[in-house]
């Protein structure tokens, strides 16, 4: 039976939407409880930021071996061994007596988190394909675009019932019945015959032999910048809209709407592009959004020393609109780059795009987010590095792009192989 003939259950896509989740509300959910958790272990701005960053950097670190290690022992095993240990962690944060714990427990929520969102890409591959892979898909990120929006707000609500503790003990509340979830209704796609022996020696050596293709740097630095400059303003929402917007912990969606908003409507201008315009047409447009949303960004805060609502925020819409129309002809074209290693390739992308993401929010945002001009600098060098590497690849490159189109098979594979980094 293939792939697309193999029958599965109807609660897949909620099992698959609810790992989409963890990752989101890992990050967005504590912002509320910054101020909180600051007063309660004597910790300053710069300090509450590595709550994200080692968060990050584990979440990077392990997107190399989730994927590996599903393929030798299951997909299901890895999931659920991610969940419950990501319970344990939450719990673990709840009861946290030093801060130095607290970021102990964050690290060990990022090794885990990960292995929810990587691995059941590869369910999905596994189970589906064609039409039906895609359209689930679509139904997962849609989930995954909405969960940074209520993430905030249910954070911020959740102060009300136990202070910060009460965001941590319902992540591990969450993650515990999602274990039990995957346990009761997820199906093992990957069976014992099709599974590969793990070995760390030959996985790392399969990434070494990447850094060797001329074409997959430029590529590889445009994926994961694109996304860094709109995380910057994403990693500083605390400190916009307390200190530079003057909002209470309700104020969140400001910042957030717009980026979503953003994002869908860029996901769909790239869904209607894909096959009637060039690969560099549709790289291009996304690039001229982005570059209009950093211009729009350093106008604002160079007209008004204080920012106003909504413009402040407004481009951000046309940032996240510029990022999903780069981001999947840019991973694609990546992707492509090793056609028997794509998986590895995918790895590779996700964990630079979250070390990056990682350094955005322990060291960019601290030192940016006084100020919304520094902030427009910072996105703006970020996007100005994407748009560079863009054409660096465009003069390495031996073939003529304009020609290329991204055709539905293709668009297919790109759905089921790349993970968006949040």
């Amino acid at each position: 039976m293939t792939p697309s003939q193999r029958p599965i259950r109807r609660s897949l896509p909620w099992l698959l939407a609810g790992l989409s989740m963890i990752g989101p509300f890992s990050i967005d959910a504590v912002f509320p409880a910054f101020p909180l958790i600051g007063a309660r272990f004597g910790v300053d701005s710069v300090g509450l930021q590595q709550m994200i960053s080692v968060y990050l950097i584990t979440y990077a670190a392990m997107s190399l071996f989730h994927g590996a290690i599903s393929d030798a022992i299951g997909r299901k095993p890895v999931i659920v061994a991610g969940m419950l240990v990501y319970a344990v962690a939450s719990a673990g944060a709840a009861l946290s007596t030093s801060y130095g714990m607290l970021l102990t427990c964050r690290a060990l929520q990022g090794m885990c988190a990960g292995a929810g969102l990587v691995v059941g890409r590869a369910v999905i591959r596994d189970s589906l394909s064609g039409a039906a892979a895609q359209q689930l898909m679509s139904r997962v990120m849609m989930i995954f675009s909405v969960a940074p929006v209520i993430a905030p707000i249910v954070g911020a609500q959740l102060l009300f019932l136990n202070g910060w503790h009460g965001i941590f003990w319902v992540l591990m509340g969450f993650t515990l019945m999602l274990a039990v979830a995957l346990i009761l209704f997820l199906d093992e796609c990957h069976p014992p015959e099709a599974r590969t022996p793990f070995h760390p020696s030959t996985l790392v050596r399969g990434y070494m032999e990447f850094g060797q293709d001329r074409q997959f740097w430029p590529l590889l630095i445009s994926c994961s910048v694109n996304f860094a400059g709109l995380f910057l303003y994403i990693s500083s929402a605390p400190r916009i809209v307390r200190d530079l917007l003057h909002l209470s912990a309700q104020g969140f969606p400001w910042l957030f709407l717009p980026v979503v908003a953003g994002l869908a409507g860029g996901a769909l201008m790239s869904g209607r592009l894909a096959g009637r315009r060039s690969v560099v047409f549709t790289v291009n447009l996304g690039y001229g959004f982005m570059l209009a949303a950093c211009a729009f960004h350093l106008l604002a805060a160079l007209v008004s020393r204080e920012p106003t609502l909504p413009w402040s925020m407004l481009p951000l819409v046309l940032h996240g609109i510029g990022i999903q129309l780069a981001f999947p002809t840019l991973t694609l074209l990546l992707l492509d780059r090793f056609p028997h290693r794509r998986g590895g390739a995918s790895s590779v992308q996700a964990f630079a795009s979250l070390t990056l993401c990682a350094f955005v929010a322990g060291v960019m945002s601290p030192l940016l987010s006084g100020h919304m001009l520094y902030l427009a600098l910072g996105a703006s060098l970020l996007t100005v590095i994407g748009w560079f590497s863009w054409r660096w690849y465009r003069a390495v490159t031996r073939r003529p792009l304009g020609a290329q189109h991204l055709g539905p098979t293709v668009e297919t594979e790109l759905q089921t192989e790349i993970t968006e980094p949040r």
